[in-house]
């Protein structure tokens, strides 16, 4: 965990971990997607508007989700409605859900490409693996920020986080088997009268000798959820992108990204502390069951529109023989020795 990366020289403004790896995303995603749109004879401007279109979407659909999902953090008593709405849009210390993000990136990318006119399903076959890629540093972000930490573990590449991050205070008030903190590091919550922990700025005023108590204290070892998250969506975007350069329907690659993506989410759901909303599913779970229904009857489907001999493949083959073409030329042309 490492909320805040560095900062600012002469400015001291702080730049996060979290929002540096969204940045790091979007920007090898947009790479991704314009080398492809090349080798495939698309516009790679159009991609950029596309992704920037998904950019600021998807952060909309993220933090919605996010805000849905904890409606009682964003709606709390003892602020004002000012307050609440501030703490609505402060997105710091993250609080994105990438599948609210992806359920309203992906139709207005989609419409974009139909006014753009640019081929849907190839389009989509595009974004596919970009998608995966820019997931993989989002969790990278995750696993900085200390959030959607995994559930507890003894592995030995179990990892742990500080006083105060979620883990921790999650630990704290387990209900089975809470996490034994000294009392000076507890507050009672003025306007609820519940005990919380102390927040590090609440200790920082208290004295210097109740940081360095905190300092002593961190969660109990528990899976790197976020960095199983990464390393998955990465492999994913190698096949997506390998399955992309062989012959195939158009529209299969994406409908191949949903499925694995789907079945991924829901195993790696397995090992985090996500609470159940339908028996024992979390609603990741949920979710991932039906991106892989989804994905399955898009397969079926856009396989009536189409037959392998679309397949944008030819691109890569055309470009390269035209590659091999110059080579050769150059070698022709260059002096024996």
């Amino acid at each position: 965990m490492h909320q805040v990366l560095f900062r600012l020289p002469f400015l001291g403004t702080p730049v996060y971990g979290y929002g540096a790896m969204l940045v790091a995303g979007f920007f090898a995603a947009l790479a991704l997607a314009k080398f492809l749109a090349r080798r495939t004879g698309q516009d790679p401007g159009v991609f950029v508007n596309a992704a920037l279109i998904a950019l600021i979407s998807g952060i909309a659909g993220a933090r919605g989700s996010h805000v849905l999902e904890n409606l009682d953090e964003f709606t709390r008593p003892d602020l004002s409605v000012w307050q609440n709405l501030v703490n609505v849009f402060n997105m710091r210390s993250g609080g994105l859900t990438y599948y609210g993000g992806f359920l309203l990136a992906f139709p207005c990318t989609v419409l974009y490409g139909v006014y753009k006119k640019v081929p849907l399903r190839l389009g989509m076959d595009i974004i596919a693996p970009c998608l995966m890629i820019g997931l993989g540093f989002g969790r990278i972000g995750c696993f900085l920020n200390g959030c959607c930490h995994g559930a507890e573990c003894q592995l030995p590449w179990a990892v742990t986080f500080p006083y105060h991050s979620n883990a921790f205070i999650d630990h704290v008030f387990d209900k089975q088997h809470p996490l034994d903190i000294p009392p000076a590091l507890t507050m009672i919550d003025p306007d609820t009268g519940k005990t919380r922990v102390a927040p590090p700025e609440a200790l920082a005023r208290a004295g210097p000798q109740f940081v360095e108590l905190s300092r002593q204290y961190r969660s109990r070892p528990v899976h790197p959820a976020q960095l199983y998250s990464t390393i998955t969506a990465w492999i994913l975007a190698g096949l997506l992108l390998a399955y992309f350069t062989l012959p195939h329907v158009p529209g299969r690659v994406m409908a191949l990204m949903l499925m694995l993506e789907g079945a991924a989410r829901f195993v790696l759901e397995s090992l985090r502390t996500e609470p159940p909303v339908w028996g024992l599913l979390s609603l990741s779970m949920v979710i991932g069951l039906v991106l892989v229904l989804a994905g399955a009857i898009m397969w079926v489907v856009v396989g009536r529109f189409g037959s392998p001999d679309e397949s944008p493949a030819e691109g890569f083959a055309t470009s390269a023989a035209m590659a091999a073409s110059r080579e050769g030329s150059t070698s022709t042309l260059s002096p024996s020795r």
